[in-house]
């Protein structure tokens, strides 16, 4: 998370819980980041994350905002051993001015 926080960069993650659930897990899985609660799964709907109600579960996707809310770029197939490092190189890559390759 130290790569993100020293490239001015805020990470979010949002599920369909609670505030209190959010918290409890966040404390227990030590999150560096905040997690925000979407129980009306509309911005997860909106994102694409989720189908339409009644879906259980957020799908384990992720997206690139540029300073303005523009998406910069989108992951559909999140692999958590993988993507922070992904996230950085493409994160870098546009602040050059190069867009992800």
């Amino acid at each position: 998370m130290q790569a993100f926080v020293d490239r001015n960069t805020v990470v979010l993650g949002v599920s369909f819980d609670s505030v209190e659930a959010n918290r409890a897990f966040a404390e227990k899985y030590c999150f560096t980041y905040r997690l925000l609660s979407d129980t009306t799964k509309a911005m997860c709907v909106a994102y694409g994350a989720a189908g339409a109600p009644p879906h259980k579960y957020a799908q384990r996707v992720s997206y690139l905002l540029g300073p303005d809310g523009t998406v910069l770029e989108a992951y559909p197939n999140v692999s958590p051993a993988t993507h922070a490092a992904q996230v950085l190189e493409h994160l870098d890559a546009h602040r050059a001015g190069g867009g992800a390759s």
